[in-house]
């Protein structure tokens, strides 16, 4: 096979950029303006440059490798809604680039780059395509602060502000979604691609320089770059006005992303069948001191506290939901006390019996926390065994946090309060901490009244101040931080509360897969919007999503229309794509060989309906972590939250966005409104229960009649706006 190469292209030097951009530059092929910005696009040696200028002081520009200095270039006629379209023509083959200006008053721009190779072509560099640059054209000259930048695979995305020139804030996301065909015939993928250090910034195209055979083939139009660029020159550099800014610019750009589909999957199947299983399964129950307990893992790992109270709360929550208890819920509350140490006032991770392999006295911050948040959850509902262990181990939680001044260490001797672990890799402790934390007083708060857990919220709230886009450890820890300080707010009238808030959900959304992957086994499922579950983790997780979930229904709740539209977006859709996407943790839903051959906590029963702990957007072998039981309350959590069911109503109502204020109209007439962003759509199904399906008619409040999007002898769906109230009938 005759393959290109390319050597490598040294233009981090300010030479080229002086010549494209300085005040000397060549006549460009294109001026445009938008808002206050002038555009140009302009060739210079091997690249093509689209330069924004707010003044005469410089700019930023984007810089296109067109792989050769012999090039042909020429402006076509652009077609709707492009501002322009630009053919480059070379011995090594032709680039497309197409620039789209926002249709409204945004200062946002799109700039799509493709390419078709005449013969296949290894690249082995491509340089970074961001340049600041001064009234000389220098990029060295430059100065600004990078805010954000890309974690691993998550989403492809640069956060800074531009001060000399003052340009303003700028959020630049590379599409990785749109770049796939690259990925897949370069066999690269997009780690930490997006980054750099001023002023050389942007996306560094991942290549394979040790192996030339990996090349992009002859012919077929490949999109290199799909970059989008949203920029403001009123800049907001205080901690939560940042992030406000950030949530606005990123739901601008997200408004303009392809999305996967996101289809309809029967959680309450999948709970039954949960039950079921944690019900009967020897690999998924113990006995200890006569009393039931769950292994974390398939038939691996002792029984501990946060595993029985994260399973015993959704298996409470579905007994609301169905109007029945499950019996697991009374044999699961009988066993909690042996985790009770009363000299110390806690609840210990592990059983006394526990082996001596492990290290009895070791607790994770978290691991602390999250019981409690559960156990109030079943006090909160009216359990007053769950109520009396909570108010006797919620002290002890206050001394931990009093004790390291709300600043957590990963692990620490629960009798001691000695660290074992302080910091992760990154130099960090548990950082959101304090945000579960703080729900866990307010929760203590709604079952007490006093005021002494108002004040602990506080001090956890302010301690995390100035961790920015640091402040995100573990995902639903940082949800539940979003929540509490919505709950603040509303119990405190103080509106910093609220935009503190925001300051969590920069965090959560940075750490964010904003893109969809075909690359290996992830093509066999979606990634779009999950949350890695570490700040460092390669992965997502199935405890992530769905807590996280719980903690946004809370979010959206609590906010209600006072919340920003670009937070009440995302959040929102954060929700309805995991709905979708966390169907394919359960191993019944891949193929056997997507599935990992050793694990590292017990093993994979594709028989059981519990789902496993990590998917990966690289396509690495699901399930390496092992199958967990402990997020095996996924199913319950989604059922109720989704899926709506009202006495003597022969099916049930499922949606993709939360309901709000059901009411019953009479025997065959029910009202609700939805939750959502303005321009949203949700989709409302009706769902077969039990015998046929009767007619259903469903209007909007206006009186105006919604058609059915699609039938089946199973499911009726509408589509409607968010925001819409409903009424819903049949006979």
């Amino acid at each position: 096979m005759n393959v290109a190469s390319l050597n490598s292209i040294s233009i981090e030097n300010a030479d080229f950029a002086v010549e494209a951009l300085g005040p000397k530059r060549a006549r460009p092929l294109l001026k445009i303006a938008h808002g206050s910005l002038s555009i140009e696009i302009a060739v210079c040696g091997d690249g093509l440059w689209t330069s924004f200028r707010r003044s005469d002081d410089g700019g930023l520009a984007l810089r296109t490798p067109l792989l050769s200095c012999e090039v042909q270039v020429r402006s076509v006629d652009a077609r709707d809604g492009e501002a322009a379209r630009i053919e480059c023509q070379s011995s090594l083959g032709k680039h497309e680039i197409v620039l789209v200006c926002d249709p409204g008053p945004e200062e946002m721009f799109r700039l799509t780059v493709s390419f078709a190779p005449d013969r296949p072509l290894h690249v082995p560099y491509m340089p970074r395509d961001v340049v600041p640059f001064d009234h000389q054209g220098r990029p060295d000259r430059t100065s600004g602060n990078v805010e954000a930048k890309q974690r691993r695979l998550n989403t492809g995305l640069l956060y800074f502000s531009c001060d000399k020139p003052a340009l303003g804030k700028v959020l630049y996301v590379q599409n990785l979604t749109a770049l796939n065909g690259y990925f897949l015939a370069t066999e690269t993928i997009p780690e930490n691609a997006v980054g750099g250090v001023w002023p050389e910034l942007g996306f560094l195209p991942p290549t394979h320089p040790e192996d030339p055979a990996k090349a992009l083939p002859a012919g077929d139009r490949i999109v290199s770059y799909d970059t989008i660029l949203s920029i403001r020159a009123h800049r907001k550099d205080g901690e939560s006005e940042s992030a406000w800014q950030f949530l606005d610019m990123l739901g601008s750009i997200y408004r303009w992303l392809d999305k996967p589909e996101a289809p309809f999957r029967d959680w309450v199947g999948r709970a039954q069948r949960t039950l079921a299983d944690l019900s009967k399964s020897p690999k998924a129950r113990l006995r200890h001191y006569g009393n039931l307990y769950f292994h974390p893992y398939t038939d691996a790992e002792y029984p501990d506290i946060m595993v029985q109270l994260s399973l015993l709360s959704a298996i409470h929550d579905w007994g609301m939901w169905s109007g029945r208890k499950h019996r697991l819920e009374a044999q699961v509350v009988r066993g909690l006390a042996r985790f009770y140490d009363r000299g110390l006032g806690a609840l210990r991770r592990y059983l006394p019996s526990v082996g001596d392999d492990k290290d009895a006295d070791a607790v994770d911050s978290w691991y602390l926390y999250h019981p409690l948040l559960n156990l109030a959850n079943l006090a909160l509902g009216g359990d007053e065994k769950a109520r009396e262990l909570f108010l006797k181990s919620v002290d002890y939680g206050i001394r931990s946090a009093q004790h390291f001044k709300y600043k957590w260490p990963i692990q620490y001797k629960i009798d001691t309060f000695e660290v074992i672990t302080a910091v992760a890799a990154d130099d960090r402790g548990q950082t959101d901490v304090g945000g579960v934390y703080a729900w866990v007083m307010l929760q203590g708060y709604e079952l007490t009244g006093e005021q002494r857990f108002i004040d602990e919220a506080k001090a956890a709230i302010a301690a995390a101040r100035g961790m920015r886009f640091h402040l995100n450890y573990q995902a639903n820890l940082t949800a539940w931080g979003a929540a509490a300080c919505i709950r603040l707010w509303r119990i405190t009238n103080d509106m910093t509360y609220l935009t503190q808030s925001y300051v969590y959900l920069a965090s959560f959304f940075h750490n964010c897969q904003i893109w969809e992957s075909d690359i290996g086994n992830a093509s066999l499922y979606s990634n779009f919007l999950g949350a890695t579950c570490l700040q460092d983790a390669p992965y997502m997780a199935i405890y992530e999503c769905f807590d996280s979930f719980a903690a946004f229904e809370r979010y959206l709740d609590l906010g209600g229309p006072d919340l920003i539209p670009s937070a009440k977006l995302l959040v929102g859709d954060y929700c309805r794509f995991a709905l979708s996407r966390a169907w394919n943790y359960y191993p019944d839903t891949l193929p056997p060989e997507a599935l990992a051959t050793e694990c590292r906590n017990g093993h994979i029963d594709r028989a059981l309906s519990f789902p496993v702990e990590d998917l990966y957007p690289d396509g690495q072998p699901a399930g390496q972590v092992g199958q967990e039981i402990y997020g095996s309350g996924a199913a319950m959590v989604f059922a109720t939250r989704a899926f709506h069911a009202f006495p003597d109503m022969p099916f049930l109502i499922h949606c993709d966005h939360f309901i709000r204020a059901p009411q019953r109209i009479t025997d065959t007439i029910i009202s609700f409104s939805l939750d959502g962003a303005p321009g949203a759509n949700a989709h409302i199904r009706i769902v077969r229960n039990k015998g046929r399906l009767p007619k259903v008619m469903l209007h909007l409040a206006e009186g105006e009649e919604v058609k059915p999007a699609s039938t089946s002898p199973k499911l009726i769906e509408f589509e409607v706006p968010a925001l819409s109230a409903v009424s819903l009938s049949w006979e």
